[in-house]
């Protein structure tokens, strides 16, 4: 599916519903730290990039696909490409393995970035190669790699991106690994979830560099410094991601919830620090916590990569609540 498969009609629809797209996302605010990233959204098609996706229904997944022989089921796919909404691109035994994450979300992940001009830039989890795009229009080709693990999911993202007239450097490897042939880095974001972080991005970036990843449901931000060591604080939103998939990353096991109250089992925050200290403290000891300490948002945690030891810790990296992240030989928790 190309701009030029489209029919006239369609293609003024696109630009409207993109239009539309662009000033919902403007109204959620996610472009509030650098603002520049509007252009980019208004620009870079969208559609182009999911040919074909799936909406959930009662029945199962519906596949939506712009080269549909009805027009109205065309017109439904092309609408539905523009909704502030993720979008199953890749089904497998009823498992997602990819998919184009919801626009507003993107827009802040990529605003929180705080790219500058010259920046060079890894992205590990290519999908469907939307936010390359987005990428690449703001800072050229030549400045934007992205990684995945599944070389089908980084042909299609090629093809895309050659439809849409972008042409930045897609390499088929292990996100956890970087790209050090392409290094280093200015800044990296993940658009996938990940268990802790790994070391090869922080060795393959720049003192000064931004490293930007979903963890435990959250959006860390990282400062790599001069000795190597990178560290910083959660966003305050929530983050839902497909998980990084390669060698020796397995789903973590279920923890048992007992004694802890059912009005904390569904609280999203304490369900992010139940991910965050999942190698250090059982429930009650976590849920001790979160209720001493105000039940606090995710924007009062963070994160410490140095050396050996990777550790997530609360308010203050010195201070009395640290706990090492999963593979780690990190702080032991304190001060409870």
């Amino acid at each position: 599916m190309t701009a030029h498969a489209l029919g006239q009609e369609l293609e003024q629809l696109a630009v409207s519903e993109r239009a539309a797209l662009v000033r919902e996302i403007e109204t959620s605010g996610a472009f509030g730290a650098d603002p520049e990233w509007r252009e980019a959204f208004g620009t870079v098609p969208r559609h182009l990039f999911v040919p074909y996706y799936y909406v959930g229904g009662a029945r199962g997944y519906e596949r939506r696909w712009g080269e549909s022989p009805d027009p109205r089921a065309r017109e439904r796919w092309l609408r539905g490409a523009y909704e502030d909404v993720p979008l199953a691109t890749r089904l497998r035994d009823g498992e997602l393995l990819s998919s184009s994450s919801q626009p507003s979300l993107m827009a802040e992940m990529l605003a929180e970035l705080r790219v500058g001009d010259g920046d060079r830039v890894l992205e590990v989890g290519a999908g469907t190669g939307y936010n390359a795009a987005l990428l690449s229009y703001r800072l050229g080709d030549e400045r934007v790699t992205t990684v995945d693990l599944d070389p089908e999911i980084t042909e299609s993202a090629r093809r895309h991106l050659a439809d849409a007239g972008y042409h930045p450097t897609v390499v088929t490897g292990d996100g956890a690994r970087g790209v050090p042939e392409r290094a280093p880095f200015d800044r990296i974001i993940a658009t996938c979830e990940l268990a802790s972080v790994p070391r090869a991005w922080i060795a393959q970036c720049r003192p000064g560099a931004r490293i930007l990843t979903p963890l435990a449901t959250g959006l860390l931000a990282l400062t790599v410094g001069e000795s190597g060591q990178a560290e910083g604080n959660f966003l305050h939103n929530p983050a839902y991601f497909v998980p990084l998939r390669g060698t020796d990353r397995r789903a973590p096991e279920p923890v048992a919830l007992g004694g802890v109250p059912t009005r904390a089992r569904e609280n999203d925050l304490f369900r992010f620090l139940l991910a965050l200290t999942r190698a250090a403290l059982d429930p009650q000891e976590a849920y001790a916590l979160w209720e001493r300490e105000g039940r606090p948002g995710r924007d009062r945690y963070g994160v410490t990569v140095g050396g050996e030891q990777t550790w997530a810790w609360l308010d203050d990296p010195e201070g009395p609540y640290a706990w090492p992240l999963p593979g780690s030989s990190g702080p032991t928790l304190i001060g409870t």
